[in-house]
Formats: C-alpha cells, structure tokens, sequence
C-alpha cells in the first residue's frame, strides 16, 4: 500500500513554517531518496512520516486510509545517533526485543554477536548500537523504513553491512524504504527516484 503525505504543514510555536504544503509518497518496494539543504525539516518530516510528531495541516495514509496513532506503527525511524535511540538501563537483548522478536537470519546479516546481547549500551561501539536500532525496527514488520541519516558516522565496513541487510530485507518483505542524506554518492547508488524537499 502508498504511503503518502498530503499537504503536509508543521512549524514549532510562532515560528516561521518549517514544512509548507509537503506532498510525498512512495510504493511498496521503493527506495527513495529524501534530500534537501540543512534546517529544511527533513527530519521533522520523518518524524511526521513515523508518526512520533503530529502535522498541523495535512495528514499521513497509508494505501489511501489515514494511519491511527495505535497498534504496531506501519513506519518505522532509524536516526543517527543510536546512542539517544536506546534506554542506557537496558541490556542489549532487552533492547532487541522491544518491538518484537527479531529474526535470526536478520541479526546474522548485520552482524550482531550473541556475545552482544548481555551487554549495556556503552560497551558497544556506534556502529555496534546501531546494528541493533536496525534490527530492533525491522523486528515490527514494518512496511516502510526511514534511514536517516542511518549510516553517515559509521565506517565504510558497517556501512556497507548495514546497507546490504536492510536492502535484502526490503527486497524479500516488499517494504518501501526513504533514505535521508547528504551523501550523493550514497543517494544514486541506493534509489530509484530522488525527491528534494
């Protein structure tokens, strides 16, 4: 099913508007690329797009119906910095199963030691914390996956692992996936369309 901003319009207080009459939408099996210059509100408009911030005008659906704010959210956000995605109390297996119980093969394509899981969020590397923010929000079955920003403080290696799970899960599950970033190189490489915002 589409999912699909309509006319989309946020801003913060009285501040000037952030977001503007923003129309988006992408297929199943798609992978977009979301650009646009810095303080543009690309990642507000994720927020918006995963549900976790409300527009002002406008509305998000999915295949034409507007998604509900209960139940599993059919848009999952992975951000850059996965040290603020994870609680520091948490060991890392309960971080795992916080939306739901990941698949093996899952956790084997991005590398995640089982060593791993007894572990507390800062005895893992960045890349490390943020092969388990991935699979944490594949774990929901989405049926669409924002990566923003996903990659960018990550060495080519884990990059290219993370990468590579995430598109041969997208290609089995048939999920959409919006790729957020200042990487052109990385934009051209992974999308089928490009949208600026």
């Amino acid at each position: 099913m589409r999912l699909e901003a309509n006319h989309i319009g946020f801003r913060y207080g009285n501040d000037p508007w952030l977001l503007k009459d923003v129309h988006f939408a992408i297929e199943p099996g798609e992978v977009v690329g979301l650009t646009g210059a810095s303080g543009r509100g690309k990642t507000t408009f994720c927020r918006i797009l995963a549900g976790f911030e409300q527009p002002l005008e406008g509305d998000i659906t999915l295949g034409g119906n507007r998604i509900p704010n209960k139940g599993m959210y059919p848009v999952q956000l992975v951000l850059q910095h996965p040290e603020k995605a994870v609680n520091p109390r948490w060991k890392m297996q309960k971080v795992l199963h916080e939306s739901g119980q990941p698949d093996p093969e899952l956790l084997t394509l991005l590398g995640i030691k089982q060593s791993w899981l007894s572990r507390w969020p800062n005895e893992l590397s960045g890349g490390e914390l943020q092969r388990f923010c991935v699979a944490r929000a594949l774990a929901s079955n989405p049926r669409y996956l924002i990566a923003d920003e996903m990659t960018t403080m990550l060495d080519a290696i884990t990059q290219a692992q993370i990468w590579q799970a995430v598109l041969e899960t997208a290609k089995k599950r048939n999920m959409g996936i919006i790729v957020v970033s200042h990487e052109k190189n990385l934009i051209q490489r992974l999308c089928d369309r490009v949208v600026e915002l």
